[in-house]
């Protein structure tokens, strides 16, 4: 029956990315203000079907920034927690993969927002690109989102941190924001399922700008690790089997 259910929220979620995309376009086409209008219903829209239609609330916890410049350093699980930061804040603007930009409706609007696309490989040449694009002005005062792991991790699953957002940290000279995230146990990496339960991210004290690239990216890693960990437990999930413990 959950997967039933979760087959029909997943085919009602991506029907409703157009059609919202397509009743917000004229505003998202002559204000920057319509898109990110656009995607904070999206995301609202999903959220919300979510907990009625597979039984998976979203909580999110801590101070989410709402004045920016500032930048958002996030565990990446799934689309959900995407979503989720999007939500919490006012003006998101990701750092995403470069074939998104080709996408329908994600891709469109994700330009229009000021988002920078950035290619896998060549890392010194995407690091560059990537600081350029951010310090050129793309980020519109917004709030800059990254994922220091570079793509979507499961949970208990370890990938080590990437240098670019300690390079962004340390050109921007901006505080950054580390968010956890359990979101990964109930809305996976891959497969259709949607598990109930309460999927939280956690907006954890600001790092401050100052610390060497070094001492930046393990703080960094520390802070997200440490406390994603503490919100895995809370979820019941045995990081070295990826189960569930249903006897707790």
């Amino acid at each position: 029956m959950q997967f039933l259910r979760s087959l029909l929220f997943n085919i009602q979620m991506y029907l409703a990315m157009p059609v919202i995309g397509i009743l917000f376009l004229p505003w998202a086409l002559v204000s920057r203000r319509g898109a990110h209008a656009g995607c904070h219903a999206y995301a609202g829209y999903v959220i919300w079907s979510a907990r009625w239609m597979v039984g998976l609330r979203c909580e999110v916890r801590g101070t989410p920034p709402t004045q920016g410049p500032v930048i958002v350093a996030a565990k990446h699980q799934s689309f959900l927690d995407i979503l989720m930061i999007y939500h919490a804040i006012p003006r998101g603007i990701f750092i995403m993969k470069d074939i998104l930009k080709y996408a329908p409706v994600i891709g469109q609007y994700g330009l229009r927002l000021g988002c920078i696309p950035v290619k896998r490989g060549q890392r010194g040449v995407a690091i560059k690109k990537m600081l350029d694009d951010v310090a050129s002005g793309r980020q519109r005062g917004g709030q800059l989102i990254i994922y220091p792991q570079g793509t979507r991790v499961a949970p208990g699953v370890s990938k080590p941190y990437k240098i670019g957002t300690a390079a962004i940290y340390d050109q921007m000279a901006q505080p950054v924001y580390p968010v956890a995230a359990n979101v990964g146990v109930f809305w996976p990496k891959r497969g259709v399922t949607r598990k109930p339960g309460v999927a939280v991210i956690d907006f954890l004290p600001p790092i401050e700008p100052g610390l060497s690239k070094q001492d930046f990216i393990k703080r960094l890693e520390h802070d997200i690790e440490t406390a994603s960990d503490a919100l895995l437990d809370e979820a019941r999930f045995q990081r070295d089997t990826g189960q569930f413990d249903r006897s707790a």
